[in-house]
């Protein structure tokens, strides 16, 4: 279970980085160009850079509390607020009409509630 928890987390921590490092760094237009991007259209330089540098912050809190064993609950904690931030994706693909980028939201929702779960519950750090 502990290995489950990690690939989950390590996952996701990927996803999180790729997404963050996109967010923050690509120009807004041309993330509005690609594909699922179209949103970033719509929102302010601000929101979609502010977004990217709390996805950095996820990769970061979704590994490194549980490598140092540093307040190793703050997993669970990035996982529970990864789990806030696919809901906001999912409905904001969802009002764009992009089903599949929905259909990835819920995949990395299911992850990072079995994170959640996985740390909080049977399989918690230094447990």
């Amino acid at each position: 279970m502990n290995l489950a928890l990690w690939i989950a987390a390590g996952l996701l921590a990927a996803v999180a980085l790729t997404g963050g490092i996109t967010k923050t760094f690509v120009p807004k237009q041309k993330l509005a160009g690609t594909n699922g991007g179209g949103w970033t259209g719509d929102a302010c330089v601000g929101f979609v850079k502010t977004l990217g540098v709390l996805e950095l912050l996820a990769a970061v809190g979704l590994i490194l509390p549980g490598v140092l064993d540093i307040a190793p609950v703050l997993v669970a904690v990035t996982a529970i607020c990864w789990i806030l931030l696919m809901v906001g994706a999912a409905s904001t693909h969802l009002r764009y009409g992009e089903a599949k980028f929905v259909g990835l939201n819920l995949v990395y929702l299911a992850l990072a509630a079995f994170v959640a779960w996985g740390r909080l519950g049977p399989e918690p750090f230094g447990g």
